[in-house]
């Protein structure tokens, strides 16, 4: 990378000069690129070491570096920042450095091979993966992507909360759908339980397997029974949805297993040993407060049960174990309280809580048509992943879920996400890959490819939109690093939206294949087979498609399963023509700009909504030949006729009554006999 050979020079001109560094100075990207490729703060954080101000330290070291062939030029700024700009040399040979590397272009070792453990989704299997799961889906498997680009050992873990109060009440759920299916009359379906209707699904499904055997089984039995039933069923559904958001995991680490094995009574055995619990009011507490915590927690009540916060620890307890470098959990917003607690009981365990971090993501909002979604996961009314995908589909859904901070609140337009337009940043991004393939395509019509290309012909790539190009594909390897270093995936969908940009406006601006000139050619062939590599490296490690031809079904951008009928249409790859320009970039009248064909201005794209029927041709009057005098004669006495006729009274209609229906109670009269489902408990782990 060229930061390291600015870092390696600044270190061997110091030395030179016999001057002392501050090991915290940093050579980095400016954020107006009119300061130059690099900045450094060098001078400004080690002039004092040197008895010399800032200005007069970067003076020094700037004359020193002048020497070197690898910069065009070196200027001081502001009180003492030097700014770099390389020479174009330096830059092509960068170029012929990333075209060798391929895919494997922007890997490195940053990362020395730490073993990192990244749990993110861990769902309750109570129901169907949400929205909110959806964002940390996204977020999750892309932070994974990237830091194993980057020379990290990552892994992904999904932590399935399948025992506890819930998963009884999800027991005792189906139970009430299942007799209901039965004839069985259930009375009211009580609030605490679980309404949404993938309890009826399981339900059918559930009499469809066993029909009415579960009915005369013991109640222990028959529990247990309805407990695996629905957990199977529900984790199965899981797995489909994240399959078809393309995220895998390494390993599901089950509670219940976790319980059964043990641990969990290892937890409280190694704390009370410790000496960090106490007994009061028949409960046993862990002295949290002295571990950072604001309060001591329960960890076993009265009656013997254990609190959430103990198969928490036993599982994280695993994870220290396993020999884990860097433990990240993905949580969201309402677990803040949950961070103290368990760095808590790590400290008492004696363990390192530093390597322990905490990504929370915050709330989703869905917006259609301007207007906010309305969700209640109490109600059951909930948008899920499928329907999400289904929807916008998959590569559109990643990209807008991890376009921000994980700290802030994304607002996630549908309208948007759908719309064929340079607005939509994915529509834009994967328009820039496939209108490279489409230029390749050209080539091959007109016999120019790179088999005779030689890297001389690179001093043909001028323009400032070729070097601009060139200088951001340099720019890559760091976006990742520091996308990884401090867990932000956001920071490569802002450079892949940049970058399809500047590749968008060097089409426009230049013509890529000059019929009279091969030489041209063949060096911005060269240069764009480049930026297609490194846009479908970027696409690759967000999880989304990187589509060669725009002619493809939007069926196949996503795994299908049987979906509902969405009155929204997705963008479809055979929409797309990838040989025409945005709007933004449309020439006044035809030019001969485009690859020496004539172009002519298409019409504005519009959002992809509901299809409508297309309006009917409007057809040319034509002239009706002139009438006889007869006719008109005829005509005119026909209108008088009517005009002196008597008007029919208008009869008023009598107002028709609405008839009105009594409400319904959802479920019929209470019957004699129903199962009644337990209250969720304050300490019980949403």
């Amino acid at each position: 990378m060229i930061k390291n050979i600015i870092l390696n020079d600044l270190k061997e001109c110091t030395k030179t000069l016999g001057f002392s560094v501050n090991d915290k100075f940093v050579v980095e990207i400016p954020n107006n690129p009119q300061h130059g490729d690099y900045s450094s703060n060098i001078a400004l954080v080690s002039a004092k070491m040197n008895q010399l101000s800032p200005r007069e330290m970067a003076e020094k070291l700037i004359e020193e570096m002048t020497k070197k062939k690898e910069y065009h030029s070196i200027e001081i700024a502001g009180p003492g920042f030097i700014n770099f700009r390389m020479a174009d040399s330096v830059m092509k040979k960068e170029l012929i450095d990333i075209y060798s590397a391929g895919n494997n272009y922007g890997k490195s070792n940053f990362g020395k091979g730490k073993k990192v453990l990244i749990e993110f989704v861990s769902a309750n299997p109570t129901g169907p993966l949400n929205v909110v799961n959806a964002r940390a889906a996204a977020y999750g498997d892309s932070l994974f992507r990237i830091m194993t680009h980057v020379g990290f050992e990552a892994k992904r873990e999904f932590y399935v909360n399948d025992a506890g109060n819930q998963v009884d009440i999800l027991a005792e759920s189906l139970e009430l759908r299942y007799r209901e299916l039965l004839g069985e009359n259930i009375g009211d379906f009580p609030v605490e339980a679980y309404q949404g209707e993938y309890v009826t699904e399981i339900a059918i499904l559930l009499k469809t397997v066993e029909g009415t055997k579960l009915v005369h089984m013991a109640e222990k039995d028959r529990l247990e029974k309805l407990k695996r039933f629905a957990l199977d069923e529900i984790n199965r559904m899981q797995m489909e949805s994240l399959d078809r958001f393309d995220v895998e995991f390494d390993n599901w680490f089950s509670e219940r297993a976790l319980r059964e094995e043990g641990i969990v009574e290892e937890v409280l055995s190694y704390l009370s040993e410790a000496g960090c619990t106490y007994e009061k009011d028949d409960a046993v507490w862990f002295y949290s407060s002295k571990f950072g915590d604001e309060k001591d927690r329960v960890l076993m009540k009265g009656d013997g049960s254990i609190t959430y916060i103990v198969p928490d620890i036993a599982y994280h307890l695993t994870k220290y174990q396993r020999g884990y470098d860097v433990l990240i959990d993905v949580l969201g917003p309402d677990h803040h309280g949950y961070v103290p607690r368990l760095k808590a009981a790590m400290r008492a365990l004696n363990y390192d809580e530093n390597k322990l971090e905490i990504v929370f993501l915050q709330m989703v909002n869905l917006f259609d048509k301007g207007e906010k979604v309305k969700m209640s996961k109490r109600t059951g009314k909930i948008v899920t992943m499928d329907e999400l995908i289904d929807e916008v589909g998959k590569d559109a859904a990643r990209y807008f879920f991890i376009d921000r901070k994980p700290s802030a609140h994304l607002n996630f337009d549908l309208d948007l996400a759908v719309q064929e337009s340079s607005e939509n940043p994915v529509y834009y991004c994967q328009y820039a890959h496939a209108r490279i393939s489409s230029i390749f395509k050209k080539a091959k019509k007109a016999k120019i490819d790179l088999s005779n290309f030689n890297v001389k012909e690179l001093k043909r790539l001028k323009t400032e939109e070729e070097l601009a190009l060139i200088k951001m594909m340099i720019h890559f390897p760091e976006v990742l690093v520091e996308a990884a270093e401090n867990r932000e995936p956001h920071r490569l969908t802002t450079f892949t939206l940049e970058f399809a940009g500047l590749l968008h406006k060097y089409y426009t601006k230049c013509t890529i294949l000059n019929e009279n000139s091969q030489e041209l050619s063949r060096a911005r062939l060269y240069l764009i087979k480049t930026v297609q590599t490194v846009l479908r490296t970027s696409l690759h490690l967000m999880g989304i498609s990187a589509p060669d031809s725009m002619k493809k079904k939007a069926a196949a951008k996503t795994k299908q399963k049987p979906k509902r009928t969405s009155t929204r249409a997705v963008y479809s790859y055979s929409s797309f023509d990838e040989n025409e320009p945005f709007d933004d970039e449309l020439p006044a009248k035809k030019s001969k700009e485009k690859d020496g064909e004539e172009v002519e201005k298409p019409k504005k794209q519009k959002v992809s909504k509901a299809p409508k029927a297309p309006k009917p041709l409007k057809e040319k009057p034509v002239k009706e030949p002139k009438k006889a005098k007869k006719e008109v004669k005829k005509e005119k006495e026909e209108k008088e006729e009517k005009k002196t006729k008597p008007k029919k009274e208008k009869v008023a209609k009598k107002p028709i009554k609405k008839e009105t229906k009594k409400k319904e109670r959802i479920n019929g009269v209470p019957a004699k006999k129903r199962v009644t489902v337990r209250k969720k408990k304050a300490s019980d782990k949403e």
